[in-house]
């Protein structure tokens, strides 16, 4: 659908149902247990939330959850925490509380058009509301401030805005959390509610209960012989550990970075000369420098078709460049199809085609946005180094155009979730409300307060 012009992407507004929620606490643990990889979900510090719960159930307190987004079966592990360890918490606490224990949240309007429109659907029966990403989607964020101050249940949200695949490193978090929950602080003021308004942070980690190392190994086979590397089948006697693979994990980064470097030099023009002087006998270091040179020049490809600016991380220009495309794809002059000649269908058709097309670079940034050279070699344990090698199939399953959500599962994992202390919002609202300078200065400290709270649960 996204190669043919449409009209404007429509709002899905929440409509909770409770019968599909309760069906859902039900069915989830069986669901995670024969449909991933998690094997074990716990928590630390969930009599917090309990008792936040409860406190947000007496009309004391509004909340958001703000938590760590480092994979796509996060919202699975939180929807098992609140329905299953906080309940449990809560008994065993002697903390009363009403069923069912659930929170509102925000989603990307993108996921169904590449996850289905029944995403769509259940997200919106579960209480859901979509946010256009990449531009003021003030219908999104109408309902999202009305669900934060009114809503049955807690907000949660995902303040990195996206997925990075790494569970020990925070991408830079939005302001858009911390803005949301000044909103609900005014207006609580304004109606003259005394609730107190607190955003939690809640960290996500995962691990595996045995190292796969004998996966990764052959994972990283299937990766080079889709890159044209040859395989040494010498190695196979072996008993794989980091210490022979990184090697050829940074032999596989350096093969594709030359492929991917050949084809912008090549069919698109660009002139790629990274300063990797200095760094010639750091490996890491270098192939860092020659990553960053590439990403920005397949970022420009897109931004300079679409007539944007370079401003910002990578991450803000991949919001912007998505947005951009939507607006050529899904289009304000296209609502009424019925009135507009055959051509002009076609000619729509050929410019959404066209801004897939160059949306498809943004998509290989995406996957990097996050990556540093030395990932794996601060911390070299199984788990970064599995991830690293995932973004890497990630990257190639987008360059194949297979289905990049569907990851290999490498191993039998857990996950750790952690509840952090509350930051309370209504002790800044003084600040936000005296002025504009206030306001955005109000916003900028609890962002900041934000990043290092959760960068402290890792």
């Amino acid at each position: 659908m996204i190669y043919q012009a449409q009209p404007p992407l429509e709002f899905i507004p929440p409509a909770f149902n409770p019968l599909l929620l309760r069906f859902v606490h039900l069915f989830l643990p069986t669901w995670i247990r024969s449909q991933t990889a998690i094997n074990q979900i716990e928590a630390d510090n969930a009599e917090v939330l309990a008792n936040l719960y409860r406190e947000f159930q007496g009309g004391k307190i509004r909340f958001l959850l703000a938590f760590r987004h480092p994979q796509t079966e996060d919202p699975f592990s939180l929807v098992y925490l609140l329905s299953q360890l906080v309940p449990r918490v809560a008994r065993q606490q002697g903390v009363a509380l009403q069923s069912p224990i659930h929170a509102h949240f925000i989603y990307d309007r993108g996921i169904p058009l590449w996850a289905g429109d029944y995403v769509g659907w259940l997200a919106s029966q579960l209480g859901g509301t979509p946010i256009q990403r990449g531009k003021a989607d003030w219908t999104g964020l109408r309902s999202a401030r009305d669900l934060f101050a009114n809503g049955k249940f807690p907000m949660a949200a995902a303040p990195e805005g996206a997925t990075n695949g790494l569970s020990e490193m925070i991408s830079p978090l939005e302001p858009g959390i911390a803005q949301m929950g000044f909103w609900c602080a005014e207006d609580l003021h304004k109606a003259g509610r005394t609730e107190q308004v607190l955003i939690v942070p809640v960290g996500i980690k995962y691990s595996y209960v045995d190292a796969p190392w004998q996966a990764i190994a052959q994972l990283l086979d299937d990766l080079a012989m889709a890159s044209g590397l040859p395989v040494d089948t010498s190695t196979k006697t072996q008993v794989p550990d980091l210490e022979s693979l990184y090697p050829r994990l940074l032999t596989l980064a350096e093969h594709l970075l030359s492929l991917m470097e050949q084809f912008y030099t090549r069919f698109y023009h660009l002139k790629l000369s990274p300063v990797t002087e200095g760094v010639s006998d750091n490996r890491n270091e270098a192939l860092k420098l020659r990553l960053q040179a590439l990403l920005n020049a397949a970022l420009e490809i897109a931004e300079q078709y679409f007539n944007l600016q370079p401003k910002g991380q990578l991450s803000d220009r991949c919001r912007r460049v998505e947005q951009a495309g939507w607006n050529y794809i899904f289009r304000e002059d296209y609502k009424d199809l019925k009135g507009l000649s055959a051509v002009e269908r076609a000619l729509g058709d050929r410019v959404a085609e066209e801004a897939n097309a160059r949306m498809w670079h943004m998509r290989l940034v995406e996957s990097f946005v996050a990556v540093s050279g030395n990932y794996i070699r601060e911390k070299p344990t199984v788990e970064r180094f599995a991830e690293t090698v995932l973004i890497v199939w990630q990257m190639l399953a987008k360059i194949q155009g297979t289905k990049s959500f569907n990851r290999p599962k490498l191993g039998k994992q857990k996950i750790k979730i952690t509840i952090g202390e509350p930051l309370s919002v209504s002790e800044l609202y003084p600040k936000y409300k005296e002025n504009r300078l206030g306001a955005r200065q109000a916003v900028a400290d609890l962002t900041n307060n934000l990043q290092q709270a959760m960068e402290g649960l890792i």
